[in-house]
């Protein structure tokens, strides 16, 4: 069995509002709040790097589990903003955890990679141990002000998780994955280029595929959407997170599907765990019932995890 036994973030200082952006892509502050759902965001300092701000992350995590880097076994690190195309940061996050053999991975599926590397992650404790999960974006480095469709909505940040064979909180009951290539071209990032979004494919794919995969993977579990307390969901748009809980027909959909997206915008990969360990932070408790993660990304990638309480 795997379980999820902490969490941790970080977020950089510098705050963007919607007024910054309005000054300078024309496009009004409302506006980029009544389609995005977003208010402000966080951009990293020039000095930092994606590696940086994901070890500030996973040093948040490790001191949250009462683990040290030497306890870990494995690291998975999901990026779609890395500086360079190799070598990629979870060597460079290794590193500055001063660890010289431990095999660290790089994931670079922006949105849903961090997604991928907890279902990966499940499945490798038992011959790595304590498996360490981070995903870290610089993502206002990969936007351009001429496309403010897409500007509006990024923003920079980190997120990490332990998965381990040890008991934690939540133990991962079930994973399901999913690829679709069709639409690779709706989402990607050339080297040395800006993010181009087609957001209403991206929009309309993401509002069917993402449901459909957590109705498969509880109806495997003998579960009902509304059987979940908690939705947990990459921080894209909090209009897909509306449509998700409408096509789920979830009850409260306000109250049980975690959103931070307002003060924080899409961080990609990193947005599921920086939401993840905001949701424990504040609910630190044991959970008495189940809770559901779900991410959608570039490739196009999708899927969703089941967590059970332990």
């Amino acid at each position: 069995m795997s379980y999820l036994r902490a969490f941790g973030h970080h977020l950089p200082t510098q705050v963007i509002t919607n007024a910054d952006l309005e000054a300078r892509t024309g496009r009004a502050a409302a506006s980029i709040e009544k389609t995005s759902g977003i208010l402000e965001r966080r951009y990293a300092a020039q000095n930092e790097s994606v590696a940086d701000l994901g070890l500030a992350a996973a040093d948040a995590c490790l001191s949250n589990a009462n683990l040290t880097p030497q306890d870990i076994g494995l690291i998975l690190f999901s990026s779609g903003s890395a500086e360079r195309v190799f070598p990629g940061p979870a060597s460079v996050l290794a590193q500055k955890l001063g660890l010289t053999a431990t095999p660290a991975i790089d994931i670079p599926v922006a949105s849903a990679g961090s997604l991928i590397a907890l279902a990966l992650a499940a499945d490798l404790t038992p011959r790595y141990g304590n498996i360490l999960v981070v995903a870290s974006e610089i993502m206002s480095r990969r936007i351009s002000d001429a496309d403010p469709d897409t500007a509006i909505l990024f923003g920079d940040g980190a997120g990490a998780c332990i998965v381990s064979k040890e008991k934690g909180p939540l133990r991962i009951a079930d994973t399901a994955l999913f690829t679709d290539g069709n639409y690779a071209e709706a989402l990607q990032l050339q080297h040395g280029g800006a993010i181009q979004m087609k957001g209403l494919d991206v929009i309309v794919q993401a509002s069917r595929k993402i449901p459909r995969s957590i109705e498969d993977l509880l109806t495997r579990n003998q579960l009902k959407p509304a059987d979940i307390s908690v939705f947990l969901m990459h921080q894209a748009n909090v209009n897909l997170i509306r449509k998700v809980a409408t096509a789920l027909q979830i009850p409260d959909p306000d109250a049980r599907f975690f959103r931070n997206i307002e003060r924080y915008g899409n961080t990609s990969s990193a947005s599921l765990l920086i939401a993840a360990s905001e949701w424990h932070a504040a609910n630190p408790t044991t959970p008495t019932s189940p809770i559901v993660f779900a991410a959608f990304g570039a490739g196009f990638n999708w899927g969703a995890i089941l967590a059970l309480p332990a």
